[in-house]
């Protein structure tokens, strides 16, 4: 759609000295064209940047993620206690891999839904407490176009925000560990190279669900106007998400759910490939965040800017904001559920103990190595993990911190049998932690001294994953 710009101010803005050059002379001047040619989108865009980055609060975002997560990578691998009750924060000290994963786990859960809040769910609302909805449209004349430079532009600064998370992030790691090889989630050990793909990807994988909160915000920013709730929604709805992930769903609901693409990144760093779940997950947040925007491209162009007191969708919000989405949400659960044939919660007595055999059998390799012992194959071990819930009381599914697992292997060179007994707490996520039990020598103490060096015990904790759509 073309429209025309005038200088004129509209029938009844107040006069052109008036109301009508406060804040529109500023657009007029940035994007406004004479002769009634049409304003190109890109002029909008930059406009609107312009004034994204002249807020100081945008100002102190970009500097916070470009250097914060950086720093703080490098000053917690200097500690001598690392973040081990974080995934993958037990291995900081080991590569450099590991910190920008710590700070993707993180920035999953706080920094991302934060920095959607206060960038789209900002955008439109930013217009309704200054006043300035009259000025732009008069300057620009299209609210297709004001929508779309809008909705570009806070995605420009949430792509920019992200960057500078995993670029900080990275640069901080290999600073401070260099490029090491990185232990996986069951266990097998991930050459330098193959982590910094591993890496990059799991960062990419975040951007669809980031996309969809950005998207909620935008719906927020323009259905409540200036009220305070527009600007924490995005937030909300992924809070509202991370907790019912802690909650024992099934599995169709919980794939449904646009923010479980901040946790199934994990299946890239597992052998094989969770692909599954991680794709799924992908594309869901991808179909949540097409539908938002439209919706709130809906809503803009119904919106009533003759009206000064009308700062928002009104009911309006309601029934082409939350219901469809709420419409969206069971139908994904349904085609999930026919689509995939899983039932419940996808943890299994199966599935646990052969996740916790592989990654012993893998670990048990690397402790090896590092007490410089002969090398054994998985082969030569034929690792074994018999596994209970509840000491086989309860249902033999699901997720806790009751599993009990021992695990049996061959002693290499000596034709005995072995056994190593593990706590574990396992999450509705699928993710678990194996906290040894004994023996000492193997997984009761968490260092190992090799050359008279100690090393951190790779036995004596680990995380693993459950798939949770697999056969």
């Amino acid at each position: 759609m073309t429209t025309s710009l005038t200088n004129a101010p509209a029938p009844g803005s107040g006069g052109g000295a008036g109301a009508g050059a406060g804040a529109g002379t500023g657009v007029e001047a940035e994007a406004g064209t004479a002769g009634g040619r049409p304003v190109p989108v890109a002029r909008i865009v930059r406009f609107e940047l312009l004034k994204q980055f002249s807020a100081w609060r945008v100002r102190l975002l970009i500097g916070l993620c470009w250097l914060g997560p950086g720093l703080l990578v490098f000053a917690i691998d200097q500690q001598s206690t690392l973040p081990s009750d974080t995934l993958f924060g037990r291995w900081m000290h080991a590569t450099g891999w590991a910190g920008p994963l710590v700070v993707l786990g993180v920035a999953g859960t706080w920094a991302l839904p934060l920095l959607t809040s206060l960038v789209a769910g900002d955008v439109f609302a930013s217009e309704d407490r200054l006043g300035t909805w009259r000025h732009l449209l008069i300057a620009v004349r299209s609210h297709r176009r004001v929508f779309a430079a809008k909705a570009v532009a806070g995605l420009t600064v949430i792509g920019l925000l992200m960057a500078g998370l995993a670029v900080s992030s990275i640069v901080g790691g290999l600073l401070a560990e260099g490029n090491r090889p990185l232990v996986g989630l069951d266990g097998h050990l991930i050459t330098g190279p193959d982590a910094a793909g591993d890496t990059l990807l799991a960062w990419a994988c975040v951007v669809a669900p980031t996309l969809a909160l950005a998207a909620i915000g935008l719906l927020g920013s323009i259905a409540l106007g200036r009220s305070p709730m527009g600007l924490v929604l995005p937030m909300v709805a992924a809070l509202a998400m991370q907790l019912a992930q802690l909650l024992p769903l099934p599995v169709a609901v919980r794939l449904a759910l646009p923010g479980y693409a901040f946790l199934s990144w994990n299946g890239l760093f597992a052998d094989p490939r969770q692909l599954g779940p991680l794709l799924i997950a992908v594309g869901v947040s991808t179909g949540w965040a097409i539908a938002a925007t439209a919706l709130a491209y809906r809503l803009f162009l119904r919106r009533d800017f003759t009206n000064l007191n009308n700062d928002g969708a009104g009911r309006r919000g309601l029934t082409w904001g939350v219901l469809p989405l709420a419409g969206l949400l069971a139908a994904t659960v349904g085609v999930l559920t026919v689509a995939t044939g899983a039932s419940g919660s996808g943890i299994t007595q199966d599935k646990v103990q052969r996740s916790v055999a592989t990654a012993f059998a893998h670990l048990y390799r690397f402790q090896q190595a590092q007490l410089r012992q002969p090398p054994v194959t998985e082969a030569q071990l034929q690792t074994s993990a018999s596994c209970d819930k509840s000491e086989g009381l309860d249902a033999q599914q699901g997720s806790g911190n009751d599993w009990r697992c021992t695990v049996s292997w061959t002693v290499p060179g000596y034709n005995a049998t072995a056994q190593a007994v593990y706590q574990l707490n396992v999450t509705a996520n699928g993710r678990y932690t194996a906290d040894g039990d004994g023996p000492v020598q193997v997984n009761g103490y968490f260092l190992i001294v090799s050359a008279g060096k100690a090393a951190p015990n790779p036995l004596w904790q680990f995380d693993g994953d459950v798939d949770l759509l697999a056969g």
